[in-house]
């Protein structure tokens, strides 16, 4: 795709140069005599000449002096060699049109002064340079933009990778330890939560290693998630589930977005006294995903080591790369602190990783 829009790129650079300098050169046609509508190839020659300086200035810099010492930061050395080159090619005009085109011998108009003639003609060459300069330059940015949106591109991803390769594990681990709370008092919920555990694993090692995934896939991958967590948790604990979306929704959304948000909740919305509630909330529109997830609050303290607390800074990094300026996440207690809310909305298509998908 890259290649085929280097070309028409070219192709089309290609097309503006023929055209314009095309006309250029037909434009002392309107000023040459014509006798029996034959054109005097002589004067059109003596009128082709400036167009024709013009021509060398440009192209002489364009792909000599411009890429081969101005781009290598030879500033001085370009504009001494521009300024040589416009001076001998100024009075060579002039010479050159003395010599085609003398003054009749009855000519007794008195003629303007020739310093006239020569600023005309070095004024009209190093505009010529000077368009070259622009035309070059403002290529080259727009190269140089090309290639930093690509390198930004790639490193964004590269970024992305990485955070997923973090999760993956660490995800696994809470996991795992959710398991082994199991072992201890229930071997039959312990063998359950094993047979959930290879659903989840199947989804985390081998269907979200695209950019995006369909959010119908990421629902049924957090059900699963929620239902080994039922087999954990005491009867004390009420968890509340609402997925408002599409049947089978093909929207893209990031992977692993919200299992952290989820992870959260239980990991802080439970107590092993008090009872529970969890209350998870997700839904789409024409234009956003929500996702809104309500929980008792009872912090952790220092001694419990139920998670390295790592998968809401990666939420936060991810939601910045992937969707920069078109998500709102907003944390809160209420006022009693008995409840935690967690409310993320994310808007859609707007996302220019998700264009690139």
């Amino acid at each position: 795709m890259k290649q085929t829009t280097d070309i028409h790129r070219h192709s089309l650079e290609a097309l503006i140069h023929i055209i314009c300098w095309g006309l250029f050169f037909a434009f002392p046609l309107f000023f040459v005599q014509r006798t029996n509508g034959t054109i005097d190839w002589d004067a059109f020659f003596h009128h082709s000449l400036f167009p024709a300086s013009t021509f060398i200035i440009f192209y002489l810099n364009y792909f000599v002096l411009i890429p081969h010492i101005l781009f290598h930061e030879h500033t001085k050395r370009f504009l001494l060699i521009n300024f040589l080159i416009i001076i001998c090619m100024t009075f060579s005009l002039r010479y050159l049109n003395n010599l085609f085109n003398p003054p009749p011998a009855d000519f007794n108009r008195p003629l303007p002064p020739q310093f006239i003639f020569y600023l005309r003609d070095m004024s009209g060459l190093i505009f010529s340079a000077g368009l070259s300069v622009a035309i070059r330059m403002s290529l080259r940015w727009n190269q140089d933009k090309a290639a930093q949106r690509e390198a930004l591109k790639s490193l964004t991803e590269a970024e992305l990778k990485n955070l997923r390769n973090q999760l993956n594990p660490h995800f696994l681990l809470n996991t795992l330890n959710n398991i082994y709370a199991l072992i201890a008092f229930d071997t039959d919920k312990a063998q359950q939560a094993v047979q959930e555990l290879s659903k989840l694993l199947r989804y985390v090692l081998y269907d979200n290693q695209q950019m995006f995934v369909p959010l119908a896939k990421e629902i049924d991958f957090i059900k699963n998630y929620i239902e080994l967590m039922r087999i954990r948790v005491s009867p004390q604990v009420t968890i509340e589930t609402s997925f408002d979306i599409k049947p089978n929704s093909q929207t893209p959304i990031a992977p692993l977005l919200f299992i952290s948000l989820i992870e959260n909740a239980f990991k802080h919305g439970i107590s092993p006294t008090e009872p529970s509630f969890i209350r998870i909330a997700i839904g789409e529109t024409e234009d956003q995903i929500h996702c809104t997830i309500r929980n008792s609050n009872y912090p952790k303290t220092r001694t419990d080591k139920s998670g390295s607390g790592i998968g809401l800074e990666q939420v936060s990094k991810r939601l910045e790369l992937i969707y920069p300026g078109n998500y709102q996440w907003e944390r809160s207690l209420s006022a009693d602190g008995s409840e935690y809310i967690s409310s993320l909305k994310i808007k859609l298509h707007h996302s220019p990783l998700n264009k690139q998908a």
